[in-house]
């Protein structure tokens, strides 16, 4: 029992050491710890203070901002008419080139249409032939007529009379329209233009084999012009009909203006995107069919919004950020933004940002948060040239 004493009287003095040193280590470390961060404040205390001039300098400012959708693509005449050949036949000749003017009703060529001529002769004579036969079933029947009333021939046959009558008066009404077909036809297979316009193509030479419904000229109306374009499903639910719309179109040095005609029910498969249609009047036809247009239309807005200079956001890692101006010294701050106005260069910020807080309203290079800003009024040296010299002087040391 003795020794079983003495031995566990020196296993506390073994753990007492051991606590005594942990005690000691501890402090050691404090203190190193300490030292550092002595070391590192004194270090952040020599940095150089940035100035900044006052103009470089905003806050958060309340304003509307329009949104601008803008669209693009080719011009297009809405009033393009291709003439086709309604018969087959060989193309004689045509009156007209391209880019020749043509007005409704105008010849535009010949095509020969023998095999028409001599399908419109045979349905004339099959119209005689009919007309012929009527008239003597018509006097047969009148015969009839007079027989029965005598007693002569029974009823039945009298009915047998009047029923191939009226066959008969068919069978003609039928050679007739026949007929009227044909000298449509013959009407339809000459080339006259529908419309007023410009020939824009030819798509058959003279001495040319045309075959039925076969192109032979495409003509276009330039009064009036559309601008076809997409846009987004995000941005359709702003637009409606009848909105005033300015264009820049390729060639013209001024503005053009235009209205919103169509929208299109549905978004295109697969882009999210949704057809609309711009309307323009081409007074005098200045303007050309596949000529390249842009489009502006201007969205009102009625909110106040909290906004800020565009070069006064950055973009790190796809999120946009500011510098931030907090007890004298640069903070880095993310932001949520919104729309743009690129017309007065402004952004909106929807949240990251409290009213009243000084940002930074340019880019700067070489800039670190923590690093001590004073703003002055004086016109002194960029702040960008400071920040510059004083990366150039932490390099050195």
């Amino acid at each position: 029992m003795h020794i079983q004493l003495k031995h566990g009287r020196g296993r506390w003095v073994l753990v007492g050491g051991a606590l005594v040193l942990l005690v000691a280590v501890a402090a050691v470390v404090a203190s190193g710890s300490k030292s550092a961060q002595s070391a590192t404040k004194s270090e952040g205390d020599k940095r150089p203070t940035l100035e900044f001039l006052s103009s470089e300098v905003v806050q958060p400012r309340a304003a509307t901002m329009p949104m601008t959708v803008e669209i693009s693509g080719a011009l297009v005449a809405p009033n393009t008419v291709v003439v086709r050949s309604k018969a087959p036949g060989t193309l004689l000749s045509l009156a007209v080139g391209e880019g020749g003017r043509v007005t409704p009703g105008q010849a535009l060529g010949q095509v020969d249409m023998e095999d028409l001529r001599h399908r419109v002769d045979e349905r004339q004579a099959a119209v005689a032939s009919a007309q012929a036969h009527l008239a003597q079933l018509e006097r047969q029947h009148r015969a009839n007529e007079e027989l029965a009333a005598q007693n002569f021939i029974a009823s039945t046959a009298l009915d047998n009379s009047r029923s191939t009558l009226e066959a008969a008066r068919a069978q003609l009404r039928q050679a007739q329209a026949q007929l009227g077909s044909t000298q449509v036809q013959v009407r339809q297979a000459a080339l006259v233009s529908p419309i007023r316009g410009l020939v824009a193509k030819r798509h058959a030479l003279p001495g040319e084999k045309l075959a039925a419904e076969q192109a032979v000229l495409t003509i276009v109306d330039l009064a009036q012009l559309e601008l076809l374009a997409q846009v987004g499903t995000h941005e359709v639910g702003r637009l409606q009909a009848g909105m005033k719309v300015q264009l820049r179109v390729e060639g013209v040095d001024e503005r053009v203006p235009a209205r919103l005609v169509r929208i299109a029910p549905a978004a295109e498969p697969g882009t999210r995107s949704i057809g609309v249609a711009l309307a323009l009047d081409n007074p005098g036809e200045r303007l050309r069919a596949g000529q390249y247009a842009v489009a502006r239309i201007e969205l009102a807005d009625t909110t106040e919004r909290q906004t800020l200079p565009s070069a006064a956001v950055l973009s790190a890692g796809g999120q946009d950020q500011v510098w931030v101006i907090e007890q004298q010294r640069l903070q880095r701050r993310s932001v949520t933004t919104g729309r743009h106005d690129a017309v007065n260069g402004r952004i909106e910020i929807l949240s990251g940002l409290q009213p009243g807080q000084q940002v930074l309203a340019q880019r700067f290079d070489n800039l670190r948060e923590g690093d001590p800003v004073q703003i002055v009024q004086r016109k002194a040296a960029s702040a960008s040239a400071q920040v510059a010299g004083a990366s150039a002087a932490n390099s050195t040391r």
